[in-house]
């Protein structure tokens, strides 16, 4: 009997060994599935309803939307005066806390800044944008920026706390939220309202989530003026370097969208802009939480290791996803035509055209954090400086050519530029071995 039982434990040790050895043993892999499987499910929740949206909606309707997310995305992005980015710096919570509610105090700002410009000067701004669909849709623009500066606070808090299972839920349950408020009001003919109000919901959803994970270190208590205002000096370059950077690539999304509504109609915009969602597919499925992951991991690491790190990166990118954007480049036309109706093949040639250049940005966009690891912001503001000019020129150049030709000129333009940026990031990590 004792014989027995020993075997038995034998057994059991060994399958628990071998079952140990399949799972990933680096930590910066278990974090990056962890968040993966969440931003997967995420993800394919609305792919999955797309061809359901594409019939619900018109093109117009993607059109208002893509205009409407073009406007939030330029204050979006800065709501916080970039201070989210050095909650993963300092190594106390109660100087992270202190960063976090200096992010909310100048969110609440922008906001309500937002607000008042947007009722001061509506007929102003719709003239200006060339597009009265858009007028109900406005006043919508400071709440959704609001919630997107809160969205960006809790994320990095929730990050540095290593919660990588709750945020990937909160990416789940925003996903579910906007997915079911955008088909019920789609099915009522709502038109661009069911989009909008889907964006806004889901943020909410998703705020609640991570909030509750915040809360309940009670850090709340530590915040004080005084503290917030060390921060605020400390992580200055934020603001002064990144800030601006920021800013301009919102800029850069928003004029595209405005430029193609103005030069050619908001019918191509909702092309463009179901096209480009649907490339940047792959890169969105997993590329934030390669970004966040990756953010921490360097957070943590000596300088004269971040060129290997950045090396092995680019060098598994390549291997594993390049094959998952080739695909998209030969077939995106023809799986448009046949997943979104042939009213859509438009969307499915600029998905192609734009494959090199999406591509290039999902290597790109974690790199881009080996800036504020080295304190070097005003390298990557200069970058942005060219990278954001590029295509308002090529617009503006080539606004009397035919638009499938436009868009693949500014693909190979961008990409040109982001491969000079992967060499310029190699170049300043190999400096800082050489010196260890």
């Amino acid at each position: 009997m004792p014989k027995d039982v020993s075997r038995s434990k034998f057994h059991v040790s060994r399958f628990t060994s071998d079952a140990s050895r399949l799972l990933p043993k680096s930590e910066f892999t278990r974090n990056v599935l962890t968040l993966m499987t969440g931003t997967t499910i995420a993800q394919a929740i609305p792919i999955a309803i797309s061809p359901i949206l594409t019939r619900l909606y018109t093109p117009e309707d993607f059109g208002v939307f893509a205009l409407f997310m073009a406007i939030v995305s330029i204050f979006g992005t800065i709501a916080n005066g970039r201070y989210e980015l050095a909650i993963m710096l300092p190594k106390k919570d109660e100087d992270a806390i202190n960063i976090f509610a200096l992010g909310f105090i100048i969110n609440v700002v922008i906001s309500l800044t937002l607000l008042i410009i947007i009722l001061i000067f509506h007929d102003y701004i719709l003239k200006l944008l060339n597009n009265k669909e858009i007028s109900p849709w406005l006043y919508f623009v400071p709440l959704t920026v609001f919630l997107m500066g809160i969205f960006n606070l809790l994320n990095y808090f929730n990050n540095r706390m290593k919660q990588y299972k709750d945020l990937a839920k909160a990416n789940v349950y925003k996903s579910i939220a906007g997915a079911i408020a955008q088909l019920s009001l789609g099915f009522l003919k709502a038109g661009a309202l069911g989009l909008i109000s889907g964006q806004i919901i889901s943020q909410m959803v998703s705020n609640t989530k991570l909030f509750i994970n915040v809360k309940k270190l009670n850090l709340f208590n530590h915040v004080y003026k005084i503290k917030i205002i060390a921060n605020a000096k400390k992580y200055k370059k934020l603001p002064l370097y990144n800030l601006p950077n920021a800013i301009l690539d919102g800029l850069r999304e928003s004029i595209i969208n405005i430029l193609i509504n103005t030069f050619y109609s908001v019918a191509t915009l909702g092309q463009f802009s179901l096209g480009r969602r649907m490339v940047q597919f792959p890169s969105s499925l997993i590329g934030s939480s390669i970004s966040q992951v990756f953010f921490q991991k360097i957070s943590n690491a000596k300088e004269s290791e971040l060129y290997n790190i950045v090396k092995n990166f680019i060098l598994k990118t390549i291997l594993f996803f390049s094959p998952i954007f080739l695909i998209i480049y030969i077939f995106a036309p023809f799986i448009f035509s046949i997943v979104f109706g042939e009213k859509w093949k438009l969307a499915g040639q600029i998905a192609s055209f734009m494959t090199p250049w999406i591509f290039l940005n999902f290597i790109t966009s974690p790199l881009s954090t080996i800036f504020i690891r080295l304190n070097l912001q005003e390298i990557l503001l200069i970058f942005a400086v060219f990278y954001n000019i590029l295509p308002i020129l090529t617009f503006f150049f080539l606004k009397t050519y035919d638009f499938l030709f436009v868009i693949k000129m500014l693909s190979l333009g961008m990409s040109f530029l982001l491969f000079i940026f992967i060499i310029i990031v190699l170049i300043i990590t190999k400096s800082k071995e050489v010196l260890k």
